[in-house]
């Protein structure tokens, strides 16, 4: 093993090197011989995308304030230096002190996305750690999953020794002082992950079993021995503004994918949309102060010197205290040359207002999400949006000026048909006809609509959970059928049609609901030269294939076919708050075409009022 990271020979030889030299303004910098946990946190993809992630930089500041603790970080070498790596033998390290990830005591791995699972055996394998959990010793890290892909932790539970299930920001300090004091004691590896078992949020896969039908469902999950809990409830922070939350947050020497300082305003979300696992997973919803909120932007901007700001929630809109704080940022931020990014709003007189006054409107266009074409899949996916109300936002931002409006919808959604899909160029149409209303010499120019459509993939703790994908073939099929009908449109040639790769997004459903009977066809995939596979210039969907035949495992199991509310599920040994009762209502809700109201109209009960704590409405209806 080779201590030595990279010699400038190499880093002349690979693309951006930059991304592996650390330094960064606000790093933290400590003696690793005077802390006692050292814990590497991973984002298991290039690092552009990993330094843009919000959790990271959340953790990273919380343990760091730990004097007996030393939080540094690695991402994935991109393929050039991987090659590189694996000839000069060198270990993959950590950017704040080149050490190898072999000699930390923890390997934190965010699990943001379902397809960077191969990437995560790429960490494992290039730092010298076993990739299966079983074959670790005590010399090795203890490996931690923890995301939102952790919700469904089954397909990857033999490459983790623990999951962390829910936010991050409650636990570890209990994890570490368990870990010191079984160090001291020279517990086992068994012992130690054993008590890591009994702390609360902590899912310790060896310590369950679980065995099949015939037909390959789940016929039990449960624990093999005394004292493991049967059911995971998740992790949650109840008081937001007392959580811990980066005021110097690190900022990389090149531009990377969210190059800003963000705000995250609020957490959790109220409108109930029945795609959507993080408006499930993340309830209750949990406000920010807006002095705090204050403080922080004040702060950060001055910490970090970032020429943009933004805020971060599910909903914007639904902040309370949101045009306090966005007049405040338009008179105390933007006045010094710094801008305003404001994702998540309602396109109403208000962001409107707002918006002209922090975009340039020639350059900018508004965004809308109707995720369906036709009001009968809409009030089927529970998305509280009209097409009138779609219509008058979309009226009230030309007369204020804008002619470039983007749509993102969803193909293949429970109950679709034809006609649904038909409905997405027909909106994009009724509003590029409403445009042409306006007298033309108030219009600016001509307008311009573009719609991206994603395919439906059902996650863990959604109503949508049980229902079935479309296969590759149908899905292509429907997106090719919704681009003729644009042809067919009067304003054809004002309108753009964008549809994703398909064989992306079925492989992602396969794993989004998968069991552990996939790990193998994972590590397969990964030995047969699969890695980045959400990059489309890499992945290789033959190889894929290849892996699953050779393993004798249907991808249709996962896809296709529609699970029975009564069975057993992968991730069913999670308790999430919400109930499972409440998902498969709403789930019946869905089949009938029936509205669910958002949390603040009337509470539906989901279950999420029991942890006593944050924005639940379920006590004043």
């Amino acid at each position: 093993m080779t201590k030595l990271a990279l010699s400038d020979e190499i880093l002349m030889e690979i693309e951006k090197p930059a991304r592996y030299i650390g330094n960064e303004v606000n790093m933290v910098k400590k003696d690793p011989e005077n802390v006692d946990i050292r814990f590497c946190m991973c984002f298991p993809d290039v690092y552009e995308i990993g330094m843009s992630h919000l959790g990271i930089q959340i953790l990273y500041d919380m343990i760091n304030k730990r004097e007996d603790a030393y939080c540094e970080r690695v991402y994935s070498p991109w393929p050039d230096l991987d090659q590189i790596m694996r000839e000069k033998e060198i270990s993959l390290f950590s950017l704040e002190t080149q050490t190898p990830i072999s000699e930390f005591d923890f390997l934190g791995i965010t699990l943001q996305y379902e397809m960077c699972y191969t990437n995560i055996l790429q960490i494992l394998e290039l730092s010298h750690i076993p990739i299966w959990a079983k074959d670790r010793t005590l010399q090795d890290p203890i490996v931690i999953g923890g995301g939102p892909c952790s919700y469904n932790p089954e397909p990857i539970a033999d490459f983790f020794d623990v999951f962390y299930i829910g936010e991050g920001e409650t636990r570890y300090h209990d994890i570490f002082e368990v870990y010191k004091t079984l160090r001291e004691q020279k517990a086992s590896r068994e012992e130690i992950l054993y008590k890591i078992s009994q702390i609360p949020g902590m899912y310790v896969p060896s310590l369950y079993e679980v065995s099949y039908h015939s037909d390959g469902t789940i016929a039990s999950f449960a624990p093999k021995g005394d004292g493991v809990p049967k059911t995971i409830l998740k992790e949650i922070v109840l008081d937001f503004d007392q959580v811990p939350y980066p005021e110097k947050p690190l900022v990389p020497y090149i531009k990377v994918t969210q190059d800003r300082v963000t705000l995250e305003i609020m957490r959790g979300c109220i409108r109930g949309c029945r795609f959507c696992q993080a408006g499930m997973i993340y309830r209750p919803t949990r406000q920010k102060n807006v002095e705090l909120l204050k403080q922080y932007a004040k702060k950060m901007i001055k910490a970090t010197g970032h020429e943009e700001i933004s805020l971060s929630s599910l909903s914007s809109s639904d902040y309370e205290c949101l045009k306090e704080f966005i007049y405040f940022l338009m008179d105390e931020i933007s006045n010094n040359d710094v801008n305003i990014s404001l994702p998540s709003l309602r396109i109403d007189a208000f962001s409107l207002d707002v918006m002209k006054k922090v975009q340039d409107i020639k350059k900018s266009s508004l965004t809308f999400a109707p995720e369906a074409g036709s009001q009968r899949l809409r009030d089927v996916i529970n998305k509280g949006l009209t097409e009138e109300i779609i219509l008058n936002g979309a009226m009230q931002a030309f007369q204020g000026g804008w002619n470039k409006v983007k749509f993102y919808f969803m193909l293949g959604l429970p109950t679709e048909t034809d006609r649904d899909a038909e409905g997405i160029p027909e909106l994009c149409e009724t509003v590029a006809e409403a445009y042409y209303t306006i007298p033309k010499e108030e219009r600016n120019g001509k307008v311009s609509i573009t719609a991206s459509a994603s395919y439906f993939v059902p996650k863990p703790f959604t109503p949508f959970q049980w229902a079935p994908m479309l296969d590759p073939a149908s899905y292509r099929e429907r997106a090719h059928h919704v681009k003729d009908t644009f042809r067919q449109q009067l304003n054809f040639k004002s309108m753009k049609f964008n549809y994703h790769e398909t064989d992306v997004s079925v492989l992602e459903g396969v794993f989004a609901r998968g069991d552990r009977k996939l790990s193998k066809v994972i590590y397969d995939a990964y030995k047969s030269g699969c890695i980045f596979d959400s990059w489309t210039e890499f992945f290789d969907n033959d190889k894929w294939i290849a892996a699953f035949e050779k393993n004798g495992i249907s991808m249709e199991f996962y896809t296709t076919r529609e699970r029975d509310v009564t069975e057993i599920l992968p991730w069913d040994f999670i308790d999430i708050g919400v109930t499972k009762r409440f998902l498969a209502s709403e789930w019946d809700k869905a089949k009938q075409g029936i509205v669910t109201l958002n949390c603040r109209e009337k509470c539906s009960g989901c279950g999420a009022a029991r942890f006593g704590g944050g924005v639940c409405f379920e006590s004043k209806n």
